[in-house]
């Protein structure tokens, strides 16, 4: 069975810069969703929603846009908005766990509201002809929220539904909920793709062969933490490439370049690398160390000393 991969959207993280970045070093992901766009109530698209859905920024990839809404008329909204640009499929976002998103009725939080949910599709559905597609937590409080809103669900014709193993309040802790995720299989007609602690080959593996009929796998903080893992997955190899590590400090130079010139001063930029970091540092040999000496770099030129001797460093540990 052929296996598509997907990158799981990352607020802050996985915006255009990074998925080109991302896709002409490292390649093994099909299809990358774009951060969720969000209105604030208000019906403007930020403009760093624009610029990241430009189909000039996104020449080489397929992308699908993301909403998170709890509101019939901004997700209309939001539906013009990217079918203007060209864009056929709208993501909806309720996976999200944050407190300050859930504590609105947003995001995971969304879940334990069948109404609503079915109010929105029912209108979006009515009213347009777009492809929807969801990503969703188990529930929030319970991993059973969701087996009550699957019967809504099952009478809209949706793409498929990402579900991530885990509910709302966990945020990342703790493990997956694999039982829960096998209810939904059982529960729902849809297409459903697996989201959850794909970190390494021989855990897709592992969920490979414990849900046989899922072809379609998404990657969040695994794809960050460790970039070669879907071109692995796709490759079904646990070997990196020999030159591993000036592939990687290429990426990153890439990368660091592009945030450098978007954003204003060098503390911007030392916080965006700040929480890359804190990913990349566990594909390392000493994470904390590896971490620990960036989050000391305290001028731009420190930062780049410090990277240059984390990669030397690295280089010599593989030999």
């Amino acid at each position: 069975m052929s296996i598509t991969l997907l990158s799981s959207p990352l607020q802050g993280f996985t915006d255009f810069r990074f998925r080109n970045a991302f896709h002409h070093y490292f390649g093994g992901i099909d299809t990358f969703y774009a951060p969720y766009i969000r209105l604030d109530g208000k019906m403007v698209i930020k403009s760093s929603y624009q610029r990241d859905l430009q189909l000039e920024n996104n020449s080489t990839l397929e992308v699908i846009p993301q909403v998170m809404t709890n509101d019939p008329d901004g997700f209309l909204f939001v539906v013009k908005y990217i079918q203007s640009l060209g864009y056929k499929e709208l993501n909806w976002n309720l996976g999200c766990p944050y407190p300050m998103v859930t504590k609105q009725g947003m995001g995971s939080g969304l879940i334990c509201d069948p109404e609503k949910i079915d109010h929105i599709l029912k209108r979006v559905h009515n009213e347009t002809d777009v492809i929807v597609s969801m990503k969703m937590r188990m529930g929030y409080e319970t991993p059973e929220e969701i087996l009550d809103v699957f019967p809504i669900l099952d009478s809209y014709p949706l793409k498929n539904i990402a579900i991530h193993a885990r509910i709302g309040k966990q945020l990342y802790k703790g493990g997956v909920n694999l039982e829960a995720f096998q209810r939904c299989i059982d529960s729902t007609k849809h297409k459903l793709y697996y989201n959850g602690d794909i970190t390494t080959v021989a855990k897709f593996r592992e969920m490979q062969e414990r849900f046989p009929s899922i072809d379609h796998f998404m990657i969040g903080r695994g794809l960050i933490a460790d970039p070669f893992l879907p071109s692995m997955i796709k490759n079904n190899t646990t070997e990196y490439p020999a030159n591993r590590w000036q592939i990687f400090s290429e990426f990153h130079d890439t990368i660091y370049q592009q945030y450098d010139a978007a954003l204003s001063g060098p503390t911007p930029i030392k916080m965006k690398m700040l929480g890359f970091w804190e990913y990349f540092s566990q594909s390392f040999s000493n994470p904390q160390k590896t971490y620990k000496k960036i989050k000391k770099a305290g001028s731009p030129r420190n930062y780049t000393q410090a990277v240059a001797e984390i990669l030397k460093n690295e280089r010599a540990f593989s030999i």
